[in-house]
Parts: structure tokens; C-alpha cells; sequence
């Protein structure tokens, strides 16, 4: 069997664990896109976001409240938010262990926002330009 990264943090104590409750936990993502990128976790080994339980659902949520919350206070000024699960290879899931990304934004951090999550699809992020 491969190793999971995410099960072995757990098992391990390897990266530090930002919060957790009983079926989630929050560490810093290891290859942040801004500062303050961190992802939660469901304890159950889950490939997919769609094989979550309700309550695992809420729990994801949960830890993102409590990052945002967080990062708030680690942060100035934080401007907006991205949050994000990819689910299954097409999407880009490249760690089969649900992570849901909690993504602080800031003004200028990049040249145009707009779209959001829609710029993951070449061409399509500036909608309004159709």
C-alpha cells in the first residue's frame, strides 16, 4: 500500500497540527500559493470529498471557520478568500485524502482576481470579457 502524507501526520505527530476536533484536523499546506495557505483534513482516510459523511462535511467547514479566524489575527489584511477541494485526477487531485484548501487573498497578489477558481480552466476566469 502507498503511504498516505496525511495519514502518516497523524500517525507520526510530523508537521504541527493547527487545530482539530474529532474527525478533522488543520496543518499549514506544505506548498503554499499565499501565506497563511493551510488545509483540513478528514482523519478517515477519504479519497474522495463525495465519500464524506455529513458530519465529516461540517467538521471540514469547521476548521476552515477556525482558520479564518486565525488568520485574521495573524494577518493585517487579509482581503478575500479561495477555498477549494479537488476531487479526482481531472481536477487536479494529486494526494487521494480529501483536503479542503483554506486560501488567504490579498490585493495584488496577482494581476487580475477576477473569476476566482474559474482561472483553474485556461481562457474561461474573465467571464465578463466574453
Amino acid at each position: 500500500m502507498i503511504s498516505c502524507p496525511f495519514c502518516d501526520i497523524l500517525e507520526h505527530g510530523s508537521r504541527e497540527i493547527l487545530w482539530q476536533d474529532e474527525l478533522s484536523f488543520a496543518i499549514r499546506d506544505a506548498f503554499p500559493i499565499s501565506p497563511g495557505h493551510a488545509l483540513v483534513i478528514p482523519k478517515r482516510h477519504i479519497a474522495s470529498f463525495w465519500d464524506c459523511t455529513p458530519e465529516e462535511k461540517a467538521s471540514l467547514m469547521a476548521g476552515a471557520d477556525w482558520l479564518k479566524e486565525d488568520l485574521d489575527i495573524s494577518f493585517s489584511s487579509i482581503d478575500g478568500w479561495n477555498l477549494g477541494v479537488n476531487v479526482g485526477e481531472a481536477a487536479g487531485q494529486t494526494v487521494y485524502h480529501v483536503h479542503l484548501h483554506v486560501v488567504p487573498r490579498f490585493e495584488g497578489d496577482v494581476e487580475d482576481p477576477t473569476g476566482g477558481v474559474r482561472g483553474t480552466m485556461p481562457g474561461e476566469a474573465n467571464y465578463h470579457s466574453a
